[in-house]
């Protein structure tokens, strides 16, 4: 009679374990999705970068200049990871993103020429290749390009605005993104 006592007292207790994992599973997947759709969210990274996929190829960048941030999709060996970034158009609409020690970044050290990845910009994700820009003459256009788009949205807590005249920093990276589509 004792073991049988036992034995009832025990299946509520396991079904409670049970409903109480099932629980904390659905809840820590409805993170996940949440953190997967909504983010990269300030300065926490996000995932993967959903949206309106387009299919044509973009040659004029210049509609980056009147957003604030970019959103890019790197891969970090097989997983993806997303990121905010600031994101700027030389007058003749190269796209380039800026960073700052980028190989202290994350996605600095990950990201390899000619890697691809994706780009969301207002809902819309494209599919681009980042090179990573060495040459001078190019790297002052596009701080130049960055110190212009800066005046325009002001003062962020992780993006202070430079004075218009400010010169490039020797710390100072930068890559060139190109649309991946054909």
């Amino acid at each position: 009679m004792a073991e049988r006592l036992a034995t009832t007292r025990k299946a509520p207790l396991a079904r409670k374990v049970l409903l109480g994992l099932t629980a904390l599973f659905i809840v820590v997947l409805g993170g996940i999705a949440v953190w997967t759709t909504t983010c990269p969210c300030n300065q926490m990274p996000g995932f993967m970068l959903l949206g309106d996929v387009q299919k044509a190829p973009v040659t004029d960048w210049s509609l980056v200049n009147d957003i604030p941030l970019c959103q890019i999709q790197i891969y970090a060996g097989p997983m993806p990871h997303a990121v905010n970034l600031n994101c700027m158009a030389t007058p003749e609409g190269g796209l380039f993103l800026s960073c700052g020690n980028c190989e202290h970044k994350f996605w600095g050290r990950h990201v390899q020429d000619g890697a691809h990845g994706r780009l969301r910009l207002n809902g819309k994700v494209y599919p681009v290749v980042f090179t990573r820009v060495k040459d001078e003459a190019v790297l002052d256009r596009a701080w130049a390009a960055r110190v212009k788009k800066l005046q325009v949205y002001g003062e962020a807590r992780y993006n202070p605005t430079p004075p218009p005249d400010a010169k490039r920093p020797k710390e100072w990276g930068t890559f060139q993104l190109r649309s991946a589509v054909d």
